[in-house]
């Protein structure tokens, strides 16, 4: 019983972690490749809508999660489910760190001591100061480069 527990657990967290070399994959070659003609309006400044044609990609990446979902129920929570949940976990983290903490598509979560935080949302700005497809720099969205990490740890200590 308890290391089915912990199996589930480990192939939950496994997706999750998973997911992050996912979204990192497909923001650089999907997002800003052939899904371009979606994601372009995510880096165009003062669009006047609460949603965007990048929006889409949430619907897109919520499929393999609710499938794996349904199928693992079906199967008696085997591991399908599991990864499902992973899936949909991170889909939760992607949306309250990058729509509502970095982008504020609701205004909360505003200020932070965090140096991880900080360090996401200066890895995140320096993306979108690109305004190309093909340029660009720091695709992942909970995990940036490690420079970003140093700049916040030395703001934190100053």
């Amino acid at each position: 019983m308890l290391s089915s527990i912990f199996s589930s657990l480990f192939i939950t967290l496994l997706a999750f972690v998973g997911m992050e070399c996912v979204a990192w994959l497909a923001h650089k070659y999907i997002m800003h490749g052939v899904g371009w003609f979606l994601h372009k309006d995510h880096h165009q400044k003062g669009t006047t809508s609460f949603f965007e044609l990048n929006d889409y990609f949430f619907l897109i990446f919520a499929i393999p999660g609710i499938v794996c979902l349904i199928f693992g129920m079906q199967a008696g929570f085997n591991f399908l489910f599991w990864i499902g949940l992973g899936i949909t976990l991170y889909g939760a983290a992607y949306f309250l760190v990058h729509d509502i903490f970095i982008h504020q598509r609701f205004k909360i979560f505003r200020n932070t001591d965090s140096f991880y935080l900080r360090a996401i949302r200066r890895g995140h700005k320096m993306h979108h100061k690109h305004l190309g497809k093909h340029d660009g720099e720091s695709f992942g969205m909970l995990w940036v480069s490690m420079k970003y990490f140093k700049e916040a740890i030395a703001r934190n200590k100053a």
